[in-house]
């Protein structure tokens, strides 16, 4: 390592092999961020406002939208300021700090769709006992623990890719902080390992949240198919949505996010029309 010296501070190359293409994607992610940030500040407003949303399931909503919220902000903000200037560098401490919040946000993100399936797995083939099993305690438990496993996530992810030692060269080619590309910059045995651990801790977190999601769907789906009637099939909540967290770069940092309010919200009836008692009664108070 004679030959190394140690990196401080590193170069994001982004999107600048595309510097004329550059304007145009700041435009198009920054109208996506903001239409995130207001979608899910929509959200949140809503259910704070209208006490017959004062349910679980509007409760996760809510956690979501905050976790939604301050994954981008850990991204985009800095992404866009990259678009319009010509210094890309971030100190290490920077890097890190950004990795760890995207990952502590973009896991918690993931727990909450989990727990969010379980809810609607209990409120549709148990619902007599759903008032126990989904009590204000037994839900703020759900939500706590969701961010904690963040929270852990992004502790160990981020403690063990910044013990590595990184000596050059010092571009990340990535438009963020991100594991892979950071990897490749590092230098020693650990590298290796620490590259298996972190990939095989991701994953199994990522493929647990996936499989109670779809197993939770799938004994959803069996309920509804066990209704004998046409009519009765209707009557439990079709289950929601869900966006994937799996696909790369910009499609998991700017545009789940940017079809999140759609999916969740925009699609839900009962929130739809809580908007708009919500805020078209303050428009036009005399025509609600």
């Amino acid at each position: 390592l004679g030959n190394f010296s140690v990196v401080t501070e590193f170069i994001l190359v982004g999107f600048s092999t595309f510097p004329h293409l550059q304007l145009m994607f700041f435009l198009l992610f920054l109208l996506m961020y903001l239409f995130t940030l207001l979608g899910n500040l929509l959200i949140m407003a809503t259910v704070g406002s209208e006490r017959g949303l004062h349910t679980p399931m509007y409760l996760f909503l809510c956690a979501l939208s905050i976790s939604e919220i301050l994954y981008t902000l850990a991204i985009t903000p800095r992404l866009l300021a990259d678009l319009l200037s010509t210094h890309h560098t971030i100190t290490s401490m920077a890097c890190a700090s950004q990795m760890f919040f995207s990952f502590t946000f973009g896991f918690t993100h993931s727990f909450l769709l989990t727990v969010m399936g379980y809810d609607r797995y209990v409120a549709i083939c148990h619902p007599l006992r759903y008032n126990v099993l989904m009590s204000p305690r037994g839900c703020t438990c759900l939500v706590v623990w969701s961010w904690v496993g963040g929270l852990v996530m992004g502790l160990v992810v981020t403690t063990a890719v910044f013990h590595l030692t990184f000596c050059g060269p010092n571009e990340i080619h990535h438009f963020a902080c991100h594991v892979p590309p950071l990897l490749k910059l590092a230098c020693g045995t650990d590298v290796p390992i620490v590259a298996l651990g972190v990939g095989l801790v991701c994953i199994t977190a990522l493929l647990g949240c996936f499989l109670l999601i779809l197993l939770s769907y799938a004994f959803i789906v069996a309920a509804i198919l066990r209704i004998p009637s046409a009519e009765g099939r209707h009557k439990p909540k079709a289950p929601q949505s869900l966006e994937g967290d799996t696909l790369m770069g910009i499609t998991y940092t700017i545009l789940t996010p940017f079809l999140s309010p759609i999916i969740f919200s925009l699609r839900n009836k009962e929130l739809k029309t809580a908007m708009k008692k919500t805020f078209l009664s303050k428009l036009y108070p005399e025509k609600i």
